[in-house]
């Protein structure tokens, strides 16, 4: 029989579907770090984050009866974490301040959007403050443009999987991710020139 580490996320979620548990936890190993970190770049509150990723877990679990693969597993829960997160924010009319500090997962994405490299020694002295600034520069852009990027880089969702989840045309999501990127670049490189 197969390993279940071995195992498409969709057979997974039809494994769960049927009954089996493990099948659950394998999915959620594999999702629980890239759709937290996706939803605390969003609401940038830890306990807020903590409670809606808690939200998509239960709804999935409630919606596992239903579950068919009609797209790919990753497109089918981050469209969840998509509409959770666009609750949350009809309910709430506040802006919180972004804190994330002690993400220790800031470094390929501050190496994806600066270009920096790891070989290089002045990345090792200067990753810190460059990861505080790219928070900055993520919490500056338009929500749609976060969401689409973080979808991009979290999620690894392709272009059409952005639309799919955040119900979109492709090119509306191809837009916001381009973008978002633009002007995440834009602003590192500023911020390095000004240093």
């Amino acid at each position: 029989m197969t390993s279940e580490t071995a195992m498409t996320d969709e057979v997974l979620m039809l494994a769960y579907r049927g009954g089996d548990a493990r099948a659950f936890d394998t999915l959620y190993t594999r999702y629980k770090g890239p759709l937290y970190r996706y939803l605390l770049r969003q609401c940038h509150v830890p306990a807020v984050a903590e409670e809606l990723f808690q939200d998509i877990w239960f709804n999935l679990i409630r919606a596992r009866e239903r579950y068919e693969p009609r797209a790919k597993f990753s497109t089918f829960i981050y469209s969840m974490a998509h509409n959770r997160l666009i609750d949350h924010y009809r309910k709430s009319s506040r802006s919180v301040p972004i804190s994330y500090d002690d993400d220790p997962d800031d470094a390929p994405l501050v190496e994806r959007v600066a270009g920096t490299e790891r070989d290089n020694p002045a990345w090792q002295a200067e990753i810190g403050e460059q990861s505080r600034q790219l928070r900055e520069l993520l919490a500056e852009l338009p929500e749609a443009q976060r969401e689409a990027f973080l979808l991009r880089e979290e999620g690894d969702l392709s272009v059409e999987e952005i639309a799919a989840a955040t119900g979109v045309n492709a090119e509306t999501a191809k837009s916001r991710l381009r973008y978002a990127v633009a002007k995440l670049r834009q602003g590192m490189t500023g911020r390095r020139k000004s240093a």
